[in-house]
This record gives C-alpha cells, sequence and structure tokens, in this order.
C-alpha cells in the first residue's frame, strides 16, 4: 500500500471520528423528526462545565467524567463534592447548576434568603481547566523527554532522528527566525518563554482538533485563557522595558505642540500599552473559536438533512464530510499560524521596548 491510500485512508478515519465525537449525541432530539437544537450543541462544545461529557452510547447512557466541585458559602462555609451529584437539575447540599435561561446560567448557584446566587468563591474543576493542565503536563512531558536525550548524548557527535530531531528542528525554527530577529541582542532573557508560548499555544490547538479524551476541549478559544497569555506578554513587555521606550511613551521625539500642553501622543502611545496586548487576546481567540464552530456546523448538517429526504439527504451528507475534512485540514494550519502570529508580535513588542535603535543578535 502506498503512501497516498495510507494519507486517504488516514483521513477518512479522522472524519469518521469526527463525526462519531464532535457533535454531542444528546443535543439530538428523539423524536421522528430529530429536531437539532443549534444553539445547545455549538455553545455546549465550545463552553465549559463541571464534567467532561465524552460520548453519548444510547438514548439514556451517556459517558461523561464528573469533575470535583469546590465552593465557598458565606453560609455553610467550604463545600466539596462531585460534580454527578448535580446531575439533571439535582439540588445538593443547597446547591445546583442554574438553568439555560436563568441568570447565571450552567454556574453553580445556592438559595440564600430564597434567592439563588453565586457562592462567595467557586474553586470547582472544569472542563477548560481540566483540558488546560493536562495540556501543560504534555507539554511538559515533552520538553523534559527531548531534554532527556542531549542530557545523555553529545549534539556535537551524534544528530538527534525521530520526533527529538523533530523538535530541534521546531524550536531552532521559532528561536532563529522568529526570537532572534524580533528580540534583538537581549533575545535570550526572553526565549524561554516565547518558546513556552509558542508550544502551549500550537499544542493545545491541535489537541482541540483531536475528538477523542482527553483531547478535543478549544481551549485557546476561551478568551479568559487568551487573556492571560496576551497579559504575560504585556508585563515581559513593559517590566522589562528599557529607558528608552518609557521616554518614547511619555515624551516622544515629535513637535513640542503634540505633547504639550495637551499630550496627545503621549495619550495615544500610553493607550498603545493596552491595545497591543488586547489585540493579541482577541486575535488568538476569535480565529480559534470560529475554526470550531464551522466544523461543528458543517457535521450538524448531515441530521439536518435527514428529515429533507433520501437525495437531499445523501446530498447534504456528502458535502458536509467533504467540508468538515476540508476544515479540519484547515484549522491544521490555523493551529501553527496562530501559535506563530501571537509568538512572533509578542517577540516584536517585546524588541521594541528594549532599545531605541535595536541591534541585531549576534550568534
Amino acid at each position: 500500500m502506498n503512501r497516498s491510500i495510507k494519507h486517504r485512508y488516514r483521513l477518512l478515519f479522522l472524519t469518521v471520528l469526527s463525526l462519531l465525537f464532535i457533535l454531542p449525541q444528546k443535543g439530538v432530539a428523539q423524536d421522528d423528526k430529530q429536531q437539532l437544537d443549534m444553539e445547545e450543541i455549538v455553545f455546549g462544545h465550545m463552553g465549559d462545565s463541571y464534567e467532561w461529557h465524552v460520548a453519548t452510547l444510547g438514548e439514556n447512557l451517556e459517558l461523561s467524567i464528573p469533575l470535583p466541585i469546590i465552593v465557598y458559602s458565606s453560609t455553610t462555609g467550604w463545600n466539596m463534592f462531585l460534580s454527578s451529584k448535580l446531575e439533571h437539575g439535582q439540588t445538593y447540599k443547597g446547591f445546583k447548576i442554574s438553568e439555560k435561561g436563568t441568570d447565571h446560567q450552567d454556574k453553580i448557584v445556592e438559595k440564600i434568603d430564597g434567592i439563588w446566587v453565586r457562592p462567595t468563591l467557586d474553586l470547582s474543576l472544569t472542563k477548560m481547566a481540566l483540558a488546560l493542565i493536562l495540556n501543560a503536563l504534555l507539554l511538559a512531558v515533552i520538553v523534559l523527554g527531548v531534554a532527556r536525550w542531549y542530557k545523555k548524548h553529545d549534539p556535537k557527535k551524534i544528530s538527534p532522528g525521530g520526533f527529538t530531531g523533530f523538535m530541534e528542528m521546531f524550536i531552532m525554527m521559532v528561536h532563529d527566525d522568529v526570537i532572534k530577529d524580533s528580540v534583538g541582542e537581549n533575545y535570550k532573557r526572553f526565549a524561554p518563554y516565547l518558546l513556552t508560548v509558542f508550544f502551549f499555544i500550537f499544542l493545545s490547538n491541535v489537541l482541540s482538533l483531536v475528538p477523542i479524551f482527553p483531547a478535543g476541549v478549544n481551549v485557546t478559544g476561551n478568551i479568559a485563557i487568551t487573556a492571560v497569555l496576551a497579559l504575560c506578554t504585556m508585563l515581559a513587555v513593559n517590566l522589562f522595558a528599557s529607558k528608552h521606550y518609557w521616554k518614547e511613551v511619555f515624551w516622544p521625539d515629535v513637535p513640542i505642540l503634540l505633547k504639550a500642553p495637551i499630550p496627545l501622543i503621549p495619550l495615544i502611545e500610553f493607550m498603545g500599552i493596552f491595545t497591543k496586548p488586547f489585540a493579541l487576546m482577541i486575535r488568538l481567540f476569535a480565529n480559534m473559536l470560529a475554526g470550531h464552530m464551522a466544523i461543528i456546523i458543517f457535521v450538524c448538517l448531515i441530521f439536518i438533512a435527514n428529515s429533507m429526504g433520501a437525495a437531499l439527504q445523501g446530498g447534504l451528507s456528502v458535502i458536509s464530510i467533504l467540508f468538515t475534512l476540508f476544515m479540519n485540514l484547515l484549522e491544521l494550519l490555523v493551529a501553527f499560524i496562530q501559535a506563530y502570529v501571537f509568538t512572533l508580535l509578542s517577540a516584536v513588542f517585546i524588541g521594541l521596548a528594549q532599545d531605541g535603535k535595536k541591534k541585531k543578535a549576534k550568534n
């Protein structure tokens, strides 16, 4: 069997897995028309939850992993229990998960004086938080595994092969073409952070396309996570900035009328401190969210066509599979591009804050 045939079988296998696992079966009504709740399917897959839904094995059998609920109440103190206690709208110890269309939808609430309110502190381990931890642990295992090879071998005498060689090529590409060229002579100071950011975003993006537990969670499609990544870049830019950088912010080299008595240009430069990381946050979040939503919608077309007759059902199903496959391949490219762009812009912002005349890094 040649490579092209094997490649086609791999693509077909990935498509079948997408159809089996990406679409939450519980979103399909069990009546004759099999109507779909598109809002529940799309936002249920993209949103966070207090359990990890793996698959639906039958009409009344769902495979889910309950996660720990850790909340502090002003009336009862600390409470710890599994989210399985709150399934199907049940109430446990005065807590429940707020229903759809109510205040604090899909969040833990408690009843105080007859009113359902959020607890004082909610430290529960949600699906998104668990996926974030698993992605970070996997990245640590990969990096430590590569480092272990270099610890046991002399790279001057023997070149790494296999996965270690691939990672070396990947790391050097980001290190030399992005970090060193963009940051300048102080690149070694920021290389660990920028490499970590790149590989964390790239790994999270790729794992979000794998529709099998413990992957399949769109971590970078959560604005809270992209906000933290952008905040880290903002701190790296401003905490380690040079005096020249702050001079250009508050007293730039422009005509005096543009900075006094009305500080027009300084105000614009000061706002740039916040707009740059904001742009990083929105760009990563929006691109990853939109791609996943498109994939889910294309998969849903198969079930929407189920009540349109055999001809339309067959035609739309084929079109849906082809578009789903195309979007999955496109998202693989986007996974790399978004990690690359976020790291590149972070490196550029850091480099511009280091010196007024950025010097080229020496080999």
